[in-house]
């Protein structure tokens, strides 16, 4: 159906203004008007986090944060992608990790300078309850973190506004890491298929398909 008068929308895109057919997503505007997205296009379904977005209503003064695939278009809306966010990211092994909790401050020193302030969790598109995850991993609790940042999507918009630069969404992965591997029973089937792939079991046949052409794996089958 051709764009009419009154299918038409105002919105502004990266400081640029154009109007658009309402109804679409964000990221569908942008390809609407042209933009060749190179980040921020993942799996359109709001489960990567790749494209993270600061937006403001009409008439509002109240800059918002969320998803641009997940976010519709409306009149006079202005939005921005987030470019890549310099994150707190530490290596770590966690088979060398002793103690989880006196790792957290080693590896996340300022996870103990939370203000308590909540802007964390306003940005988060998730609805987490970021501001008390973190207080439970800085507390030992890693259990109870952990199921507070399952559904994160790490989209950084936690990050950039948090006063004490605690970087929660990686504070969540760690979390989530330690629960995983030092307090939940390990299942034994999946360890020891993991000690045979580590052991070079499978290398032979990896091997054989690494050597497939396109054409051969598109019929190749296991059965």
């Amino acid at each position: 159906m051709a764009d009419t008068a009154e299918n038409l929308v105002n919105v502004e895109i990266m400081g640029k203004r154009y109007q658009v057919p309402s109804g679409i997503t964000l990221i569908q505007a942008m390809w609407h008007v042209g933009h060749e997205i190179t980040r921020g296009i993942g799996c359109l379904g709001g489960v990567c986090g790749a494209c993270s977005t600061y937006y403001r209503t009409s008439g509002s003064y109240e800059l918002k944060t969320g998803l641009a695939c997940q976010l519709l278009v409306e009149e006079g809306i202005s939005f921005s992608l987030l470019q890549s966010f310099p994150v707190q990211k530490p290596i770590y092994n966690m088979a060398e990790i002793a103690d989880p909790k006196k790792a957290l401050f080693q590896y996340f020193p300022e996870a103990a300078l939370c203000r308590n302030c909540n802007a964390c969790t306003a940005a988060c598109p998730q609805e987490i309850d970021v501001r008390t995850g973190i207080w439970k991993a800085a507390f030992g609790d890693f259990k109870g973190a952990a199921e507070l940042f399952l559904p994160c999507v790490m989209c950084n918009l936690c990050v950039p506004v948090c006063i004490a630069e605690i970087s929660s969404n990686q504070v969540g992965l760690f979390s989530r890491r330690v629960q995983g591997i030092f307090f939940e029973p390990q299942a034994p089937d999946l360890i020891a298929r993991t000690n045979e792939i580590t052991a070079g079991k499978f290398d032979a046949e990896w091997e054989q398909i690494a050597a497939l052409s396109k054409e051969e794996l598109k019929t190749y089958s296991v059965l």
